[in-house]
């Protein structure tokens, strides 16, 4: 946005919608010698594949939207809800916020930079430019986001570049190309105190603040949300937003200083639904209290940048993004903005709630669907995170990858021709209308409680997530929802990435040294005294004058603030990693593990399906499997098992067999090996259950079992966990 280029394109908007409208008129192409079947014929097929299993269970997907997908889509009923007189760049943006797409704008490559020292991000910075990246991403630590000096917290430099003093961010700015690339940085619940910063240290330097682009962005509801509660109350952390909105229309009209981002939704679990209604609620009340304190509907509208979590689920991303843009732009319309305003500034980032610690290279592939859908879908720009971000900070390879994803899809893939590549797509067109209208009564939903924050009080978005949330831990138990390397196909010859934990309190020296050398002679008390919190030109001066970031927090007010029930960040894959590493814990502390013997029963044959899929379940939580070739007989099994002295055993062979080798087997193992628990691979048919159980079957594994519970409970029986 912004492109000098892609604003030519703009004007052309309407010569190119009459061209379109005019090559309307395309030949027929015979297609006679393919018979077209009808739905009921390809449905039989279907299920004479299916070979019993019921059509409706296997072939239609529900997903945790409340959304369907149908294992067909067709012309006759998709027809209706083709955007046949949308066109991108126009109307609802339903198609992209740009005529041309990225034909001469590519989306922006934003790559995160979080070294802990100034210096070192400044270096990083510059570094992701020269390679590729075409956006300067500053990641924030966890004290900067709060305002906090250095010195007074416990990890400088937790989640990013530790920044405190106007000398800090000088450091960080040394030498970049702020007239030429965007500038995003994530401010926490207020912008002022580090925007403050970044504009002295721009002014000071000789920069030109009236170029500067992206966002210095803040997003208090969604901190209130992550954390319960804020450093100021919500009425007065809104005067201080719109004091610095009103400061950037007049003097950096490109720089935008709310930053929407869904993250604390997605990272708790939400479904897509949730993540983008309960941003677009928090977005209205940005615009309401922007309203409120004298900012036109234009202005404030321009001031808010979105950035959405990219999810697992690759059409459904694909349709959310796409069905997004219409209801932000229906929203600005019914609050009297501008058509120029209506459409969406939308950055977008790979959730990290589907990122692993185990098998993390894996990551390197969902972070490829993720872009990709992310790319179809339509952004100005993206973030990708670097494959081991769940384990540590980035280095230059997890980083090159990342980045090189993104230009491998630019220049080699060629995806910065397609305008609107989903559009027209009949699966693609109706989720997209499915998810916007269940958005859009979602968003209702809230707007009727009284707004995003009046729903947060009564817990209403923290119960309906955490109800998600506890749906996806269920299908991951059960493996219905399969992770791979976690608890499906791990690698149980993994070596562990180093975690290259920082040493916080060298960091803490360090800083404390620079911030005191930067302070010595520093007097900014009259400059703080003049601090207005509804005036930020004083808030810039009191940066200038060598004010820290925490004594202008303190100067612009500190205060509790109202609590809320806190939406806790999760990942999908948390329980399983916390499984397996108690095991290997365990392991390494006493040499010992849970083992369980497989009694194989007859030929390979015979057993190598469910010994397959046994070891494959117990191996989840890095067990010891004990297997074999078979056996002949129940007496070699149960000494081969007495031999082993494994800690629970599971048969192993098929349905035929088994009403004759369970009866015999099950109890000479109960004999061998009295405190053993026998499984059985498979199920029992509803008229042997009771024999079996009579036998000595305690429980069974097969593929409805919930693999989280089985194992767990070894590993209790075991003396893992209490």
């Amino acid at each position: 946005m912004g492109n000098e280029a892609n604003k030519s394109a703009e004007l052309d908007l309407q010569a190119i919608i009459k061209k379109a409208e005019s090559q309307t008129n395309f030949p027929d192409v015979p297609l006679d010698e393919f018979p077209i079947p009808t739905y009921e014929e390809w449905k039989q097929a279907c299920i004479e594949l299916l070979k019993g299993a019921p059509f409706e269970k296997k072939m239609f997907t529900k997903t945790y939207e409340g959304i369907t997908f149908e294992p067909m889509y067709f012309h006759d009923a998709t027809e209706p809800i083709q955007p046949k007189q949308s066109y991108p760049g126009a109307g609802d943006f339903l198609r992209g916020a740009t005529a041309n797409g990225y034909v001469n704008a590519p989306w922006g490559i934003a790559q995160a930079c979080d070294e802990t020292f100034p210096d070192e991000n400044n270096e990083l910075l510059k570094h992701e430019i020269e390679k590729g990246s075409t956006i300067y991403n500053v990641k924030l630590d966890c004290a900067t986001k709060k305002a906090k000096d250095a010195r007074d917290c416990k990890k400088p430099g937790c989640g990013g570049v530790s920044l405190t003093t106007l000398g800090d961010v000088e450091t960080l700015l040394s030498g970049l190309k702020l007239d030429e690339y965007p500038l995003y940085v994530y401010a926490g619940e207020s912008s002022a105190p580090i925007l403050a910063l970044i504009i002295a240290a721009a002014q000071k330097n000789g920069y030109d603040v009236s170029k500067l682009r992206g966002f210095v962005g803040a997003n208090p509801i969604a901190e209130l949300a992550a954390n319960g509660k804020l450093n100021q109350p919500l009425e007065k952390l809104y005067d201080e937003m719109a004091a610095a909105a009103k400061w950037a229309v007049k003097n950096a009209p490109e720089l935008k200083t709310v930053f929407v981002n869904s993250d604390v939704f997605s990272n708790g679990g939400a479904n897509d639904v949730q993540e983008l209604a309960y941003s677009l609620s928090a977005a209205v009340t940005y615009l309401r209290a922007m309203l409120e304190r004298g900012l036109t509907i234009d202005e404030a509208a321009e001031q808010i940048q979105f950035g959405v979590s990219v999810g697992a689920n690759f059409f459904m991303q694909i349709a959310k993004l796409r069905a997004i843009r219409p209801i932000w732009a229906e929203v600005v319309k019914a609050f009297g903005g501008s058509e120029k305003v209506q459409h969406i500034h939308l950055t977008a980032r790979p959730a990290s709630f589907f990122k692993t610690v185990y098998d993390p290279y894996v990551n390197l592939l969902r972070g490829t669907t993720q872009l990709f859908s992310a790319v179809v879908g339509g952004l100005e720009s993206y973030e990708n995170a670097p494959f081991d971000e769940p384990i540590r900070k980035g280095d230059e390879f997890s980083r090159r990858i990342a980045r090189n994803m993104q230009i491998i899809l630019q220049e080699e893939f060629g995806l910065m021709q397609p305008i609107d590549p989903a559009g027209g797509s009949w699966a693609v067109e109706t989720l997209t209308k499915q998810i916007k209208e269940k958005i859009w009564a979602e968003f209702q939903l809230v707007e009727g409680k009284g707004g995003i924050v009046a729903a947060l009080r009564e817990g209403y978005p923290q119960d309906e997530i955490a109800k998600i949330l506890d749906a996806r831990f269920k299908a991951i138990a059960s493996r219905r929802d399969r992770i791979v390397g976690n608890n499906m196909y791990p690698n149980m010859l993994e070596e562990r990435l180093d975690p290259r934990p920082e040493d916080f309190a060298e960091n803490k020296k360090a800083r404390t040294a620079a911030i005191e050398e930067f302070l010595k002679g520093v007097n900014a008390k009259d400059a703080l005294a003049k601090v207005d919190a509804k005036n930020f030109a004083t808030v810039i001066d009191a940066a200038a004058a060598g004010a820290t970031v925490a004594e202008i927090r303190a100067a612009l007010g500190t205060g509790e603030s109202e609590t809320v029930k806190t939406i806790e960040a999760h990942r999908w894959s948390e329980k399983f990693e916390a499984l397996r590493e108690t095991t290997e814990k365990f392991k390494a502390d006493r040499g010992d593990n849970v083992k369980i013997f497989l009694a194989n029963m007859g030929p390979i044959p015979q057993h190598k399906a469910r010994a397959d899929f046994t070891t494959g379940f117990l191996q989840v939580g890095a067990f010891e499997v004990l297997g074999n070739n078979g056996f002949k007989s129940v007496d070699d099994a149960a000494a081969a098992a007495k031999e082993s002295g494994a800690d629970a055993v599971v048969i192993c062979s098929t349905d035929d067999t088994y009403p004759e080798i369970v009866p015999a087997l099950a109890p000479k193992l109960h004999e061998v090996l009295p405190n053993a628990t026998v499984y059985l691979a498979g199920t029992a048919p509803a008229e042997l259950v009771e024999t079996y159980k009579n036998a000595g079957i305690d429980d069974y594994i097969n593929i409805r079992s919930n693999c989280y519970q089985t194992l767990t409970a070894m590993q209790k029986k075991k003396g893992m966990i209490a």
